[in-house]
């Protein structure tokens, strides 16, 4: 799995996400974790199933987009420790996670509704486009 600092070639694993998880148990001032998880769905559009997406990314401003979105969670939740995110790249098939936030804080209200602001913010911001690959060889482009 090529991984830089947010995106990841492929489907992000089941291990990865494990991994992340267990590097966080020395963090003492963190109570609680919410995780989001994105998964490729088997979506029908317009006649066609979906069997995979192809994500593409503007690499250079993945960075700064990320620390623009979690600078303005800090701002705005005083109890968070950290926010990590990262999007997956290339093929992605149906069943197989393509996005993983991982949002700590000290207590449980500020790491769930920090999260789901941090994931809204991604839709809106982040430079990801995916091409929705079908069955039947077709495809669409999407905006996240």
């Amino acid at each position: 799995m090529n991984q830089d600092k947010h995106l990841i070639s492929g489907a992000i694993s089941q291990e990865f996400v494990a991994q992340k998880l267990a590097e966080h148990q020395s963090r003492e001032q963190i109570g609680a974790h919410a995780i989001f998880m994105g998964q490729v769905r088997a979506d029908q559009i317009n006649g066609h199933v979906t069997m995979g997406i192809e994500y593409s990314a503007y690499d250079e401003m993945i960075g700064k987009v990320v620390e623009e979105i979690k600078t303005d969670l800090f701002s705005r939740f005083d109890d968070l420790v950290c926010i990590h995110i990262w999007h997956s790249t290339g093929m992605v098939k149906v069943g197989e996670m393509s996005l993983f936030v991982l949002v700590s804080s000290g207590h449980r209200k500020q790491s769930f509704a920090a999260l789901e602001d941090c994931v809204e913010q991604i839709k809106m911001k982040l430079p990801v486009w995916k091409k929705e690959i079908f069955t039947d060889g077709s495809h669409l482009w999407q905006g996240i």
